[in-house]
């Protein structure tokens, strides 16, 4: 094999697994990276393996793990009685919450959301029930996006084997 080859293969396992830690990592664009990742294996074979259908089915996949993620953060804050400022300190408390491992990604929405709504409303018991809220619409997300993400590498597979 070619080391040009080579270096794409490799690329194609880097964004992949970039991909799968970005689907619970806020920061890292998980799902967009993963259907990179298939679309490059997929032009590296010259879509004999997995076909253009395919990849335009990833490609509905993406946006779909997307709109998922983002609505049910929404759902989970706007069920809790979210203010804006809780929605932006959600945010804010998940970016902090990366410089801390896994207990900051836990714990940062929620307590960024917390803080947010209390400087909005000013009652602990509401701010943190918002907290909560959107803590849980952060999570079905990201297990979403995460269910979304393998459901991508297994067409490819199929559609790769087949």
């Amino acid at each position: 094999m070619e080391i040009g080859i080579l270096l794409c293969w490799l690329l194609v396992v880097a964004l992949v697994l970039a991909g799968l830690a970005g689907t619970v990592l806020p920061v890292i664009p998980g799902v967009p990276l993963i259907f990179a990742g298939l679309w490059l294996a997929a032009w590296l074979e010259h879509y004999g393996k997995v076909g253009v259908l395919t990849v335009a089915l990833l490609g509905v996949l993406t946006v779909l793990a997307m709109g998922v993620d983002f609505l049910a953060t929404a759902l989970g804050a706007k069920k809790a009685g979210a203010s804006r400022q809780a929605m932006v300190g959600s945010v804010l408390g998940g970016v902090v919450g990366l410089f801390f491992g896994l207990p900051g990604l836990l714990l940062g929405p929620f307590i960024g959301a917390a803080i947010g709504e209390f400087t909005a409303r000013g009652g602990w018991r509401q701010a943190s029930v918002v907290g909560f809220g959107t803590w849980l619409g952060l999570l079905f997300g990201a297990l979403a996006k995460l269910a979304l993400s393998l459901t991508m590498l297994g067409v490819f597979a199929l559609a790769y084997v087949v």
